[in-house]
């Protein structure tokens, strides 16, 4: 009988390694992939119960081969956290394209290329779940960082899509929102200079949210009232105005 494990990629920084300190304490066997094989036997080494699994996911092909390692493995997964994916800050036409490309691959594709990997054995069994990482940002347009919000609002849209198809096989499929949170991100991104504090919420409350709301059935999950709020401007603002403010804030 193969192995159920819940499957986090991009987990050797940021929401990854919280999403896998938090399964571990449930009593989760866990397989954690990103492309930074010290940080990933170290956190394996740490929680226990885990396997790490070095691997760029950006790369063509790179989601066929994890699959393939993890039948090899004897593994079966019936969680996955689809949390590997970065930003790039900057004005589009100034950004590398090759970079922009990457991200476009890793933030949407290798997501999608996963969630059809393990969605029908999860139909066929009417049990499992798929949290995909999205942010705020899928809910408004982002000058400054045009590709990633447009990648994000993709990862919002294609969750949703996914919970209303599988929830009546009892696959349970959620959209995570989080705003800005304590990680790596602003720093790969490029930020000109840190977010301040106020906005930052901690990736342990971010993480908890997240699987509390998965677990519930939600579709979608906001973690924090200003992220609630600020996700919502669309409703009550004209779009112009929306994208405007959003442009207003330099990374």
């Amino acid at each position: 009988m193969a192995t159920a494990v819940a499957l986090i990629t991009g987990a050797s920084a940021g929401l990854g390694v919280e999403f896998a300190r938090q399964l571990a304490a449930k009593g989760r066997t866990l397989v954690l992939v990103a492309r930074r094989k010290e940080r990933l036997d170290a956190l394996a080494a740490e929680i226990g119960n885990a396997r790490a699994v070095a691997m760029d996911l950006g790369e063509a092909g790179a989601a066929g081969r994890l699959m393939a390692d993890i039948a090899e493995h004897g593994e079966q997964v019936d969680l996955l956290i689809n949390n590997a994916g970065f930003g790039l800050a900057g004005r589009f036409a100034k950004l590398d394209p090759k970079r922009q490309r990457q991200m476009i691959d890793l933030n949407c594709g290798a997501l999608v290329e996963l969630a059809h990997a393990v969605l029908p054995d999860m139909i066929e069994r009417k049990s499992g779940a798929i949290l995909n990482v999205a942010s705020t940002a899928a809910f408004q347009p982002g000058p400054g960082m045009a590709v990633y919000f447009a990648t994000k609002a993709f990862v919002l849209s294609f969750s949703e899509a996914l919970h209303e198809e599988v929830k009546r096989h009892g696959v349970l499929v959620s959209a995570l929102c989080p705003g800005p949170t304590t990680t790596e991100f602003g720093a790969v991104a490029g930020f000109s200079k840190p977010l301040p504090d106020m906005i930052l919420a901690d990736s342990t409350s971010v993480v908890a949210a997240g699987l509390n709301g998965l677990e519930a059935g939600r579709a979608i999950v906001i973690p924090g009232l200003l992220n609630k709020s600020t996700a919502q401007a669309h409703r009550f603002f004209p779009r112009a105005w929306v994208r405007k403010a959003a442009g207003m804030v330099k990374p």
